[in-house]
């Protein structure tokens, strides 16, 4: 394979289109401007490699446990905090200090809140929850009628037991908790942005396509990609299928204008062979597997590339006026 074909050019070339094609916006919650371009696809083959960026180092210990974290239904921030993954503090963090800031709770710094989730399990029950996040929309969507829906058992079940099938999806969008189609108190305060995958079974290889809405390319997409092939590894080995690909299909896609020196710094970087990931045979269904169970072998980056995350999106209620 030559180095122009190595299949992390997907992603510098991403980032050089947002650079020579994107338009300038504002996101609208912080003020920061960002360049955007609009629907775009890249796409790995699983048996040629894990999709754990190399040109910088990427949070393996971060992304592994996060996405346990999706697939086990949790929704408190407390379990990332106890094994020192801070992606997700800002916003329990954002939603504390509004109501702090209205005289309900005592002011608190970032510091001293995550402090208190790690050590005050009645605090971190209160005030670590984030109601309607991805392993609750995941594992116990709330149905009109009162049940729980395990959409990830659903999928594996559907795919063990009809795979020709093509109606493997799993969704995260949820109207009545979204924006102003919510009710009034009842919007999330936060985005949900890699919103809907659906996995394909062709011969024995299970592959997987993601729609992400909205794509922080430095910071975030990163993460997702090599989150969401782990995802299908993981699939695969319970159901009984070797890897196929994992296709990522991307909505808004940006660069914050905070970040745009450490992109110009990463496109001068070479691609080096993407690492191996290992899964241990005891991973056998959804209730079996543990973040331990995962190796990464051969993971050789360039050094990391430090960047701001901007606590964007999500709703104000301000916004329905």
């Amino acid at each position: 394979m030559s180095d122009k074909k190595h299949p992390e050019y997907q992603y510098l070339n991403l980032l050089q289109d947002i650079i020579d094609n994107g338009v300038q916006k504002h996101d609208h919650n912080t003020g920061m401007g960002l360049t955007s371009v609009f629907g775009r696809q890249i796409r790995f083959d699983l048996s040629k490699g894990f999709p754990l960026l190399t040109t910088k180092k990427v949070y393996w210990n971060g992304i592994l446990h996060e996405l346990y974290w999706f697939m086990s239904g949790q929704t408190n921030i407390k379990y990332l905090v106890d094994n020192k993954v801070p992606i997700w503090n800002d916003y329990p963090y954002k939603i504390y200090k509004d109501k702090a800031g209205k005289g309900k709770f005592p002011e608190l710094s970032k510091e001293d809140f995550i402090e208190k989730i790690k050590t005050d399990g009645k605090f971190a029950k209160a005030h670590g929850e984030l109601p309607r996040i991805y392993g609750e929309q995941w594992r116990a969507w709330p149905a009109s009628d009162g049940r729980k829906i395990d959409q990830l058992a659903w999928v594996v079940d559907t795919l063990k037991n009809f795979p020709e099938r093509k109606h493997t999806v799993l969704s995260s969008w949820n109207p009545q908790f979204l924006y102003a189609m919510a009710k009034p108190g009842e919007a999330l305060t936060f985005p949900l942005c890699h919103i809907l995958f659906h996995f394909n079974i062709s011969g024995n290889k299970l592959s997987c396509l993601l729609y992400q809405r909205s794509c922080d390319t430095f910071l975030g997409v990163p993460f997702n990609i090599a989150s969401y092939a782990a995802l299908t590894m993981i699939i695969a080995k319970i159901t009984g299928y070797e890897p196929g690909e994992f296709i990522h299909t991307l909505g808004d896609v940006h660069i914050y204008h905070n970040h745009l020196d450490q992109v110009r710094e990463q496109l001068t970087r070479k691609p080096k062979p993407f690492p191996r990931l290992v899964l241990g045979n005891e991973i056998t269904d959804l209730q079996s597997f543990r973040p331990e169970m995962v190796t990464l072998e051969g993971y050789d980056p360039h050094p990391p590339l430090k960047g701001e995350m901007t606590v964007a999106g999500g709703f104000d209620e301000k916004d329905r006026k």
